[in-house]
């Protein structure tokens, strides 16, 4: 029963009250803490009792807890109040053709477990139980016992989602991941509360949060190596596009001498300037022996005339990728990142290659977060997907 005030407006019930309480406290506690009662009842304009209360609640629901004492001030020393770090984890997983890597983390971010391994899987099956004892192995080293205390999940792997069919697509570096019942899967062997982003959407995150993207409001982060990818932030938010597909630049029409099998199946500029192109084309100019991408670049950076041929020709076909998203979107910074794109020298060669082709230059940098970006990434949108949870947890039922 709903009580009605004299100008018509319906009274806000008391239920609803403590709970837009309880969620601001929690807000001021992620935001800044420890703090004390006097502290948060500043911060957020709400009486002491109030903040009293509310505390206790938290403190109840297992949420909040006392950090210890303030001192060294006048007057009774002051409980200081923090976030529950074991309140909830939370689980990241990079899932790539060469390697997995996996981290779990509590509630305030703290990481407690973290594990990479060169991948074993050789098909999609055997992948996703890769993943699975993957996720098992980092509750085990954070020792967290229960499944259950993992609150969220984000996967981090190669692919837009296709709601059509229930799968990703664009996945082509990993055999048999574009199948329906891979999401099925992972979704029964990770948890419902398993999210799936693409990597490198995962990686500008990180760079957002954790590298050079914190100094740019709008930015792309590129990564060139096994595949071809972009992830876009523009004033401060990751930008996914209608259909979730921003940033797949592989598929720009940029290159040639690739066979149409493979611009079909991974997309012109993937097919033309991936690691395995590198080697092809590396093979192409003479270079002989076992051939990968870091061999030819370390070749072309001892002085190998014929490598340095082929680098300076990956630095050309990056650079007109990067000249088209610079025409459109216009970011203050371009973070190159994977293991061609931050290689020695390519950067430069980049930026050489960029001065030709675009009307003004943004700021080219390498991401120093390496192999961590994607992992990083998807450890933040875990926690802010844990995070709305919890305030969800708090609402009046």
């Amino acid at each position: 029963m709903t009580s009605t005030s004299r100008d018509g407006r319906t009274a806000a019930r008391p239920q609803l009250i403590r709970s837009l309480n309880e969620q601001l406290l929690l807000e001021q506690l992620r935001n800044a803490s420890p703090l004390s009662r006097p502290d948060l009842a500043r911060l957020s304009g709400l009486s002491k009792p109030t903040v009293a209360l509310a505390l206790a609640s938290l403190e109840d629901a297992g949420l909040v807890q006392v950090a210890g004492q303030r001192t060294g001030v006048r007057g009774p020393a002051a409980l200081l109040y923090e976030l529950r770090p074991d309140a909830g984890f939370v689980v990241a997983l990079d899932v790539g053709r060469e390697f997995v890597r996996g981290a779990l983390a509590d509630l305030t971010g703290t990481v407690r477990a973290k594990i990479s391994r060169r991948a074993a899987a050789a098909s999609a099956q055997t992948r996703i139980a890769e993943l699975a004892g993957l996720a098992d192995e980092l509750r085990a080293a954070a020792n967290v016992r229960r499944r259950g205390s993992v609150v969220q999940t984000v996967v981090g792997s190669p692919g837009v989602f296709d709601p059509a069919r229930s799968a990703l697509r664009m996945a082509a570096n990993l055999p048999g991941w574009e199948q329906p019942h891979v999401l099925t899967e992972l979704h029964t062997r990770l948890g419902e509360k398993t999210e799936i982003e693409n990597d490198v959407d995962m990686a500008a995150v990180a760079e957002r949060d954790h590298g050079h993207g914190r100094e740019a409001g709008t930015f792309a982060f590129v990564s060139v190596g096994t595949g071809i990818g972009m992830g876009i932030v523009i004033d401060g938010k990751l930008h996914r596009g209608a259909h979730g597909g921003a940033g797949e630049i592989a598929y720009l029409p940029l290159g040639d001498d690739v066979e149409a099998r493979e611009v079909r199946h991974r997309g012109r500029l993937e097919a033309a300037a991936s690691s395995a192109a590198v080697v092809r084309a590396a093979r192409g100019a003479g270079l002989d022996g076992h051939l990968t991408a870091r061999r030819v670049f370390a070749a072309a950076s001892a002085g190998d005339p014929r490598a340095r041929a082929v680098v300076d020709r990956e630095a050309e076909l990056v650079a007109k990728a990067l000249a088209s998203v610079i025409a459109v979107v216009d970011p203050e910074l371009i973070v190159l990142g994977g293991g061609i794109g931050g290689a020695a020298g390519f950067a430069s060669a980049v930026v050489r290659a960029l001065e030709r082709l675009a009307p003004f230059q943004p700021e080219i940098r390498v991401s120093a977060l390496a192999e961590d970006a994607v992992v990083l990434g998807c450890l933040a949108t875990a926690r802010e997907l844990a995070w709305q949870r919890v305030l969800q947890s708090r609402a009046p039922r």
